[in-house]
């Protein structure tokens, strides 16, 4: 057998690979830069940092990430209609996409430092429903409205000759760039013509947002099997996507904060009717908060499964461990009579039910 021949008979082998492998440690480096120790300066300079400074500007920041990607991607669209390549790619999905890529990244990025709320109705939520603290709520709406505004800010400096131009074409042929499809559009949404009745405005806005409230509410909840923390985020967006997918063209927002923040800078430029025209913004502006919570509600009180929380150390019965055999005694989960007869039996029972450190420690004084 020659030299090649034998060389290829190993390369189909586990010889081959083996020793391939062992090449490569052995001759191929990576020069990687070694991170600095952290500095004792450094640790002091983090734990003087104000916390809750710290939560409004990751809420500011998570929403402008998501607002500028969306926002971005409508001005690309209504802007560029008569570019044969921006054509090709510039439709609804495009822009659903872009809203839904931008909530990604901004739970990604924002989330470790703030919860990642992003929105007035999900900190109303979680302070009604989870516990929030409602003196951060304030906070947290300036924040998340602040960055919606500073996102639509920056994308009139991004676009500002492109959208001069549309806006001068607008109000040469219908008079005003104030309305759906037009120059103004491109920051808040505006009903179509066809579709002006307040009413079913405010349906599709109410149905949107409470079926997205309910996509949330399921994501957070520590004992759905389905949902981990990488993917929550794709999840979410996915689902404002497919809002957007599907009712997109007829003005729907989701989020006060993303549609005031906008608002108030296509008020800016374009004049007040971005808040008059049809008498339309108090839907995208208010109608997501009652349907948050009411999507929210169904969730809590239809679908919420508490004992498998506390099972999995996400929570814990407000009794602590006594709650917790009180509560399966009474379910007939657990029958305290025989623990005295088989004590390490209805231990390892009352133990499966519950991993929580304390409860154990509640439950080890009882049986």
């Amino acid at each position: 057998m020659s030299s090649s021949e034998s060389f290829s008979h190993r390369l189909e082998g586990d010889e081959m690979e083996i020793g391939y492998t062992e090449a490569l440690r052995k001759h191929v480096t990576r020069h990687v830069v070694p991170a600095p120790p952290v500095s004792q300066r450094r640790l002091d300079f983090e734990h003087r940092r104000p916390r809750l400074l710290q939560e409004c500007i990751a809420e500011a920041l998570g929403t402008f990430f998501y607002v500028f990607c969306g926002i971005a991607s409508v001005a690309a669209c209504n802007l560029n209609l008569t570019s044969p390549v921006y054509a090709l790619f510039s439709s609804l999905q495009q822009i659903g996409l872009a809203f839904g890529l931008g909530i990604a990244l901004a739970i990604t990025i924002c989330s470790p430092v703030s919860g990642g709320h992003f929105n007035p109705a999900v900190s109303l939520c979680f302070a009604i429903y989870g516990g929030f603290p409602w003196r951060k709520v304030p906070h947290y709406v300036f924040s998340q409205t602040f960055g919606s505004f500073f996102a639509a800010l920056l994308l009139m400096g991004c676009y500002w000759p492109q959208i001069q131009e549309l806006k001068a074409a607008n109000v040469k042929d219908y008079g005003t760039a104030v309305f759906n499809g037009g120059a103004a559009n491109i920051l808040c949404s505006f009903p179509p013509p066809t579709q002006l009745n307040l009413g079913y405005l405010f349906l599709i806005e109410f149905a949107c947002s409470s079926t997205l409230s309910i996509v949330i509410a399921a994501c957070i909840d520590p004992a759905n099997p389905f949902q981990t923390p990488v993917s929550l985020g794709y999840t979410i967006g996915l689902a404002y996507a497919v809002m957007i997918w599907g009712f997109g063209s007829q003005a729907l927002s989701l989020n006060m904060a993303r549609d005031l923040g906008t608002r108030i800078v296509a008020a800016i430029f374009f004049g007040k009717e971005a808040f008059t025209y049809a008498n339309f913004c108090w839907i995208p502006i208010l109608v997501n908060l009652p349907a948050y919570v009411f999507g929210f509600g169904f969730y809590e009180y239809v679908f919420r499964d508490s004992l498998q929380s506390i099972r999995a150390g996400h929570a814990k019965h407000e009794d602590g461990g006594a709650g917790i055999v009180r509560h399966l005694t009474n379910v007939g989960a657990f029958d305290p009579e025989s623990a005295s007869a088989n004590g390490n039996v209805a231990e390892q029972e009352v133990r499966s039910a519950t991993q929580d450190k304390t409860n154990i420690q509640q439950i080890d004084k009882i049986v």
